[in-house]
């Protein structure tokens, strides 16, 4: 019970440590260069490398704690080791900035798509968590596939417009912010379309 009981919390700690990590990393590193055979490599680039075993490492553990993975944390897994990879190789930081972009896009495809096909494929990844009605579930996704187009629309502002200490703290505490405080807006939606609020209807 206690095992279960510290999952969630364990979890979340999972998924923020190394978003975090990367941010001290950055603050510590940002002034610094590294020389790796004659190649000047900024702080951000060597934190940027850091930070991609290290995700790696906090997906694999949340596996083998929850014994599941969203095809969130998998497809970001993917984008954070592609563009990662493309930052440190090519020496260029913009590719890593423009990761967000490219997560927050790529969701709202796939939303989108199910949408279109008036699916909800929201409610394949986080249904069992989250019991909603089939109008809810289609209402919630097409409000989340607009907060993921704004959030990436967001991000490339971002990078292209402000300093990368800016951009660093939006990513780290900006983000997370907003897609928390979209779900904490969408409390009446879950109140009025959520299943248990239905008794044994349906």
């Amino acid at each position: 019970m206690a095992g279960d009981q510290a999952k969630p919390g364990l979890k979340t700690m999972l998924e923020l440590g190394p978003i975090i990590a990367f941010f001290v990393g950055y603050i510590f590193m940002r002034d610094r260069t590294l020389t790796v055979f004659g190649t000047d490599y900024s702080g951000f680039v060597v934190v940027t490398a850091c930070f991609i075993p290290l995700l790696a490492l906090a997906t694999w553990a949340t596996w083998r704690v929850t014994g599941t993975l969203s095809g969130m944390q998998v497809a970001t897994l993917v984008l954070v080791t592609v563009f990662g990879a493309l930052t440190v190789w090519l020496n260029d930081e913009r590719f890593f900035k423009m990761k967000p972009t490219m997560i927050y896009a790529l969701f709202a495809v796939i939303l989108g798509f199910g949408l279109v096909r008036k699916r909800s494929y929201l409610r394949f990844a986080i249904g069992d968590s989250l019991p909603l009605s089939d109008e809810g579930w289609m209402i919630l996704t097409r409000r989340l596939t607009l907060c993921c187009v704004l959030l990436a629309v967001l991000n490339e502002f971002v990078w292209r417009s402000f300093s990368t200490d800016v951009w660093v703290s939006f990513k780290t505490f900006g983000l997370p912010i907003g897609m928390f405080a979209f779900f904490l807006s969408q409390a009446p939606l879950i109140r009025r379309y959520g299943l248990a609020d239905k008794g044994s209807v349906d």
